[in-house]
Parts: C-alpha cells; structure tokens; sequence
C-alpha cells in the first residue's frame, strides 16, 4: 500500500516537472505566466542584501519614502501597459510590441534591440549574484565553475521549455515565501530605538541611498515579455503587472520595519546577512537570497529569447530568417541558443558591474517610451484609442518624467550613452527601409501636430518675411507635359512646395490620368521637395482649374504663385508647353487660357510664373541668371526672390541689369542697382550693369547667361502681354522666365 503511494507520488512529482508535448503550443494565464515572473524579478538580491541598509542610511521614514517614489514610476509605467495592452492586440516581445505597433518598427526596435542586451547582460548579473551567494555557503567551490554550472542549468530549463521554467519558479517562489516567513518569524530582541529618520551614523545622502534602492523595484517587464506565449494578454498582463507592483511594494515595506525593528543601526550599515541573522531559520533565508537571484536570471533567460524572436520575426536584426523560427510547442530554440552563449560570453570575459548602470538606462528608456506612448495617444484623441482600461492622462505623464529624472539621477554619463546608442540604432533602422504588417500612429501624431500648428499660425498675420515659394501648377496632360521638373525644384528647393493638379473630363480615364501624373511628379518626391497632386473631374480644364484656385486659397496651407509653362505657339497649351492631343479639354485659344488663370490667381493675391523654355539651349550649364529690372516700378520683388532662389540652387552668379536709351540716366540707374542690390542683401558675386540702348538692343548686348528674368506690371483686369514675351524670348537667345508680383512678396525683408 505505501509502496503504490509512494509510486503516485513520484509519478505526480514527474509529471509536475514534464514540459508538455511537443505538437501543441503552451499558452500560460495570468499567475504564472505574469505575476509569477515579475514577482520572482521585482524580489531580487537587493531586497535581501541592500534594503537593511537603507533603512540604517535614511531610517524607516525615509526607507519607506524612497520605496514609494521609486514605486511610483512602476506604478506609472504598469497602469500605461495595462491601458495600452487592452487596446492593441499585443504580439510577442512585450514592450517591443507595444512600441512598434505605435511609433512604428524603426522606434520599437530602436528600443527592442537595447532592451534585448540588457535583459541578457542582467541574466549574467543575476548569475554572479546567485554566485556569490552559492559561495558564502561554499567558499571553496571556483566562482567561475560556479557561475558555468548555474548558467548551464538555467539554460537546459530554458530550452525545455517555458511550461518547465515556469513550474521551476513556482519552487523558487515557495523557497523565497518560507525565507521571508522566517525573517518575520525573528527571534531577535526588539532594539530599544528605531531608526525612523536619517541616522547620524549614515553618511549616504538622501538621493545616493535612492538610485542604489531604485532597481530593486524594476522588472515589470519580465510578464510582458511573455505576452506571445499568453493566453489572453489584454486580461492576463494588466491583472498580473498591476498585482506584482502593489504585492511587492506591501513586501518591501513591511522588511524595511521589520529590519529597522530587529537590527541595530551599526548592524544595518554594516552587516549585509543581516536578514540571515536575524531570521527564525537562517539557512532558508540564504536558499531564498540564491533562489531570488536563480529566478531573475531564469526570468531573463525566458524574456530575452522571445523579445530576440519578436525581433527578427519583424525583421529588424540580421539573421532574421534563422532566429525568428519557433517550435511546433512555440519555443524559440535558435533564440534561447544565442542568448545562451551571449550569456556566457558575458560571464567568462569579466566583471560586469560597469555595466550595470547601463542596463538599468536600457529599462527606465523602456518604461519612459510605453508611457510616453500612451500619453501620446490620448493626447491625440483618436477613435482608435479606447482602451477598456483607462487611466488619467497625468499617469503616463507623470511616469515619462520621473524616468528621465530617474536616468540622470542614477547616472548622467550613462543616460547620454544610452540614449546616444539608441538614437544610432534608430538611424540604423531608418535606412533599412522596414516593412509592418500593421499601421501606426505616427502619421496621424504628426498630422494632429500641424492642425495645431496651423491653429496657431492662424492667430498672426502672414508677414512677408516668412515668404516662401508654394507653387500651384496646373497641368493639361500630364502624359505630354513639356515642363521642367529640374527647374521647379530649382524654383522651390529648399523650403518650398508643390500643388500640381490636372482635369479629366472623361472619368474612364481618371486611373490611367492619376498614374501619369504620380509618376511624373516622383522624381521631385524622391527629391524630398513636399509635392501634392490630384486629378479633378470637370466639364473643362478652365473650369476645373478656377476651382481649384478659389478651394486651395481657403486652406492654411495655400500656394502662393501659379507656375505656367508657355510654347512657343499660341496654338500650344498654356499647362501643357506642347500641343494637345485631347482636344476634349480646351475649348477656348490657349493664350485666353493663360489670361484667365493669371487674372483668376491676381484675383486671389496670388504671383505668378511664365516660363518658356528655349527650345535647344534649355537652362544650359545653369549657372549665371540675368535679372532685369526697371526703376520706375515696384514690380520686382518677386523676380529678384526667384533669381535668388536660382542662384542659390544653381551656385552661381546674378546679373542685375537695366537698360535706358538716355545716356543721361546712367548715373540715375547705377546708383538705383546699387542701392537695390545693398538692400535686397544680394550675394557679393553679384554684377551690376546698365546698357544704354533699347530694351531690345540691350536683350542683344547683354551678357550670355542660362535664364533671363523679366518682371511684368499686371492687375487683373489687364491681358498678358503675350507678343512681348515671346518677342522678348526669341531675342533673349535663352530660357526666359517673366514674373508678376502680387504684392505679398518682399525683397527686402
């Protein structure tokens, strides 16, 4: 009878510790896959060695206080994660997820790939923690064989399975509950005064004392980490992270009184084993001291796997293909091998205590960005946010602060290297050009950013010292358009835009319309010059422009000048620079079309550009650019922005000239040219030349340059001079460009 008893029980015990089979994935809930990690990774071997210390620097009051502020950003970052949890479907990686599926894959792994290295340093940490524990029991035993032996064992757990790793905590987690029921079970004399406030004897000061203390209360990742391997992460994280918190801060401050009770002040200060020496059962508490070390290593042996997995699964790091694989069981065996050996390294190459403040960056930048994340998301008050577990918007505030104020008051130098390597890393990921499956917010961030923005801008008056060229450019066909892109760019670049838009009449053709005109205007995109574009459906291009113009003036962000290209005959198309072959569209000359959009875009204070090209030179090595001016009117500013624009583009040199048949005015025009070229703080390479002759003969004395800038005086209800200009051109032996101001412009400025 005892026999088969003890039979049941050994199988009992076996069937406890076996990983599962190996056709089906294993899913955990909330204690163990959640509390039970974060629980075992928050009691860690400060708890144990450090916190009777603490309290004999800062006394019980002030132990307590530093224990709730440094609560208080756990707190902060566990309510952010569990509202943010219950509104996304979270996938594997915990926090990496969170962040990717918000700021999108260049910042999750930004933050994924240092956080995976801090978690795989800290098993190695927790390692020589378990180690020198293990020889205060066995101080004959080689540290280095000591510190092998645990990282094998935590690595054979770890590659069985999750299932087994997590059955092994649930042990660890007995030992450590029987170590603390011990140590509240002392047998010690009450000390005849407790240390309250500040002892005298303590010479750490108030915030020195709080960054030693402060990573005692991190590793509320170490739940999340395992989301992918959760049955029901939107429950099971918020309810095990939120329980973890408030369960450990309860334990915490019930040691801080009960050492503060038991130990003397010299004894606190002093003696490290205090809660070995005043414990009912001392060596329980020494198994609990090298079980909490053992359980924060394993839990960083299960996280950092599945966080490298989550990682290459997006194809953030390189070898992806080969460390994103998982078992049919859903264990990431090619990860844990890396971590592994990682883990290894880190433990034969040396001491790793330089690296600890490092680490600790790596988790408070982790716990800054989930609420910032979250903050952010209800700032924005989109739809697409509401969560079922809400939380006010100064908690995810609050909680970003207090980590970078926790960063620099721990350690400045390694808050900057820390976040310098995560900037470097996002860089990096930048150029990858990464590809999600899903969507983030961070268009709509920047989109709600320039509303307002726009709000503000909208509350003063736009001064013309802020002028910068937006081009509006209608466009007939954009399958024969003869513009020049090169020269736009050249017109707009640095700061400038582009609204380019075209009309179809026939709706047939509206797909096959839209791609020409995407693909025309692509190379100024791939220039990183802000071009807009659209097809409008209408009865006639006339029509459909006088649309346009009149819609866009009603937005903040408005053209300012309408750019024309014009042929070189009056049959050709004004948007166009050749003759159309749909004839659908044009129901009027093309010179009335040129008329009514110029007149309809002075109407609305708008400039506007005319450029006709030279049919053979083209803008030739563009370099030099003539810029005609007359001093008898105000009608140049614009011209003179244009040229600078060109100049500025081109690198090249301007040529301000002016012509006048009267050989009296010379002096009159020279010192015009000079006042106007000191004032519009033209460049120093800038020449300055009056010709004394006609308009026109001065067009064939002048210098050769690659375009010539003309400004035209022009009100609304005149008609362009379209004789002169071409006349102008055909002379000019150049590309010619004729500017109308529409009196919002300024040189001067």
């Amino acid at each position: 009878m005892q026999t088969d008893q003890l039979k049941q029980t050994f199988a009992s015990v076996l069937n406890f510790f076996k990983p599962g089979k190996g056709n089906k994935p294993t899913t955990f809930g909330t204690f163990g896959g959640v509390f039970t990690p974060n629980v075992l990774t928050i009691l860690g071997v400060i708890m144990y060695l450090r916190l009777g210390w603490v309290v004999g620097q800062v006394g019980f009051v002030g132990a307590a206080v530093i224990i709730l502020l440094a609560k208080i950003v756990t707190i902060c970052t566990g309510l952010s994660m569990s509202s943010i949890t219950t509104n996304i479907r979270i996938g594997a990686g915990g926090a990496y997820s969170i962040i990717s599926k918000s700021l999108g894959l260049e910042a999750g792994g930004s933050i994924g790939i240092p956080l995976y290295i801090a978690q795989t340093l800290s098993a190695a940490l927790y390692i020589i923690g378990f180690t020198e524990g293990w020889l205060r029991v066995f101080p004959d035993h080689p540290k280095l064989v000591v510190s092998l032996a645990a990282w094998a064992v935590l690595l054979v757990i770890s590659y069985t399975s999750a299932q087994f790793a997590i059955k092994i905590q649930y042990i660890i987690m007995t030992i450590m509950g029987l170590s603390l029921v011990s140590f509240f079970m002392s047998p010690a004399v009450p000390v005849s005064n407790i240390v309250w406030v500040k002892s005298p004897e303590g010479g750490a000061s108030f915030w020195t004392v709080y960054a030693i203390f402060f990573p005692a209360v991190t590793g509320i990742m170490a739940g999340a980490n395992m989301s992918g391997d959760l049955k029901d992460p939107r429950r099971s994280i918020p309810l095990g992270t939120m329980s973890a918190i408030g369960i450990t801060m309860i334990i915490y401050l019930l040691i801080a009184l009960m050492v503060a009770y038991v130990a003397t002040t010299p004894e606190l200060l002093t003696n490290q084993m205090v809660m070995v020496d005043k414990a009912w059962w001392g060596p329980i508490v020494v198994a609990g001291i090298m079980g909490a070390t053992f359980s924060s290593a394993l839990g960083s042996m299960l996280g950092a796997p599945r966080l490298l997995q989550a990682l290459a699964e997006q194809k953030t790091i390189p070898v992806h293909d080969w460390l994103s694989t998982k078992t049919a069981s859903n264990e990431p065996r090619n990860a844990i091998i890396v971590t592994g050996g990682l883990v290894a390294l880190a433990l034969v190459t040396g001491n790793l205590d330089a690296l600890a403040a490092l680490i600790t960056m790596f988790f408070l930048i982790t716990y800054g960005m989930l609420n910032l994340v979250v903050f952010i998301q209800q700032s924005m008050k989109i739809i697409s946010f509401r969560p079922t577990f809400k939380v006010p918007r100064f908690v995810p505030a609050l909680g970003a602060v207090m980590c970078v104020f926790m960063m620099f008051l721990i350690d400045p130098i390694f808050s900057v290297v820390a976040l310098a390597i995560i900037v470097l890393i996002y860089v990096w990921l930048v150029r990858q050009e990464l590809q999600a499956n899903w969507g983030d917010i961070r268009g709509g961030m920047f989109l709600i950013l320039a509303e307002r923005a726009t709000h503000l801008a909208d509350k003063f008056p736009r001064h013309q010292i802020t002028w910068k060229p937006d081009l509006l450019v209608p466009i007939e066909d954009p399958r024969l358009w003869a513009g020049s892109l090169l020269f736009i760019r050249d017109i707009v670049s640095p700061s400038g835009s582009i609204f380019a838009f075209t009309v179809e009449t026939n709706p047939d053709n509206k797909p096959d319309t839209e791609n020409a005109l995407t693909e025309l205007l692509q190379p100024l995109r791939e220039q990183k010059i802000l071009t807009n574009s659209v097809v409008i459906e209408d009865k006639s291009f006339e029509h459909g422009a006088n649309l346009v113009v009149q819609t866009l003036r009603g937005g903040s962000f408005r053209p300012n000048l309408l750019f024309l290209t014009m042929s070189h005959s009056s049959a050709g198309s004004a948007a166009n620079g050749k003759k159309s072959t749909r004839r659908s569209r044009a129901t009027k000359p093309t010179d009335d079309i040129i008329n009514e959009l110029v007149k309809l875009t002075l109407k609305h204070e708008m400039g506007a550009v005319i450029l006709r090209q030279h049919p053979r030179m083209a803008f030739g090595m563009q370099k030099d650019v003539n810029l005609w001016l007359r001093d008898k009117t105000s009608n140049w500013h614009l011209a003179v922005l244009v040229a600078l624009h060109l100049q500025l583009n081109w690198d090249g040199k301007i040529n301000l000239l002016t012509a006048d048949a009267e050989s009296g005015s010379r002096r009159r025009l020279t010192n015009f040219l000079e006042r106007l070229s000191d004032l519009a703080r033209l460049p120093s390479t800038t020449e300055l030349r009056v010709i004394t002759a006609s308009f026109e003969q001065a067009l064939e004395t002048a210098p050769r340059a690659d375009v010539n800038i003309f400004g035209l005086s022009l009100t609304p209800s005149n008609d362009l001079p379209l004789d002169f200009i071409r006349r102008v051109s055909e002379q000019a032996r150049s590309s010619c460009v004729f500017v109308i101001d529409s009196g919002r412009e300024s040189a001067l400025v």
